[in-house]
């Protein structure tokens, strides 16, 4: 895992076309940007995973 220290306004990139940039910090709640390719899905890891679960599901009764 790469760890990088940002301030807000400040961005990150990975690759060419998804930038990841500091809005805000308040306390302990840091909140991002994310701007990617519409291509590209953009979940929370939650919601990810709840995704993965059910496709697997579907693959499971299908």
């Amino acid at each position: 895992m790469l760890v990088l220290s940002r301030l807000r306004d400040e961005s990150i990139m990975i690759g060419d076309s998804i930038r990841i940039t500091i809005v805000d910090v308040r306390g302990d709640k840091v909140r991002i940007g994310i701007e990617a390719p519409g291509e590209i899905s953009v979940h929370r890891e939650e919601v990810y995973l709840a995704i993965k679960q059910e496709e697997a599901q579907e693959l499971t009764t299908a």
